[in-house]
């Protein structure tokens, strides 16, 4: 039987074969997993001999990723900011680019003690809502999703994370219905042009909710259903943000504009692209 050593070689060389660029870091993700380890005792490991049953389970693993399907979805779960999501096929992957909306948001807010009440339009797996509350722990939040299978996800992540007394998920279609007031509202909605979809890299166009990429013939029609939401439910003083892909920065400010949040700035994320646009409503 191969000592977990030669099984990282082994499993790296088959998902180079299939063109994956993190190969031989998944490789090791899989031989951990079946392991039971975490990824820095994996070296103590690496003379070990792998039994029948931890073989056959790698095996299994290694074939879901080299058909492309994201370790996320393999393993369950996703890091983002210092926390950990459970994620499914029903959910967006958290992804480090959104982290940079995490950090425009926090750097705008001048006290961070105070309470306040977050709104999350499109939450998916609710790591923004909840890395928000995470870092200010005087808030309440909700998350507000269409895909009943996506709150639940959002759910047991809150309770996961120990945030569930001050996060309250509910079902609705952008803020239809929804009244209030919030100081904080933010937003990654689907921003791929339709057409775009099936060319993006397998793991996502293959994998990932359509409906979570999906953002019309123009990759805008979802700012132009929210943003009005937006500027209706954001209190004076309130900073509301959003997520935009590639090229999108100036439409997404002139759609605020318009609906009377003027004066939003743009932040870059660590590749250098707009990535977020975020603007505060004077009082």
């Amino acid at each position: 039987m191969a000592t977990a050593g030669q099984a990282i070689n082994a499993a790296a060389a088959r998902l180079a074969g299939v063109g994956i660029d993190t190969a031989h870091y998944d490789a090791r993700l899989l031989v951990a997993e079946v392991l039971g380890v975490e990824m820095r005792r994996l070296p103590a490991s690496h003379h070990a001999e792998l039994t029948g049953d931890e073989a056959a389970r790698l095996a299994a693993l290694l074939e879901r990723r080299a058909a492309r399907e994201p370790m996320s979805h393999i393993l369950g779960r996703r890091g983002f900011w210092t926390l950990e999501f459970a994620v499914t096929a029903d959910t967006l992957d958290p992804r480090p680019d959104t982290e940079t909306l995490i950090e425009a948001v926090l750097d705008a807010l001048e006290d961070r003690g105070r309470p306040r009440r977050l709104l999350d339009f499109g939450t998916g797996t609710g790591c923004i809502l909840l890395t928000l509350l995470s870092e200010l722990g005087h808030a309440t939040g909700l998350g507000i999703d269409a895909s009943p299978a996506a709150l639940a996800v959002a759910g047991r992540n809150a309770l996961s994370l120990g945030l569930a007394p001050r996060a309250e998920f509910r079902l609705g279609d952008w803020g239809e219905g929804l009244n209030g007031q919030f100081d904080v509202i933010v937003s990654n909605p689907p921003y791929i042009p339709d057409a775009e979809i099936d060319g993006l890299e397998p793991e996502v166009a293959r994998y990932e909710p359509r409906s979570a990429l999906a953002g019309g013939s123009d990759g805008l029609e979802c700012y132009r259903r929210l943003i009005p939401h937006m500027a209706r439910l954001l209190a004076p003083g309130g900073i509301a943000a959003l997520e935009v892909g590639a090229g999108q920065a100036v439409d997404v400010c002139a759609l605020l504009a318009a609906a009377g949040l003027a004066g939003a700035s743009v932040r870059r994320d660590l590749g250098g692209i707009e990535r977020c646009v975020i603007v505060r409503r004077i009082k």
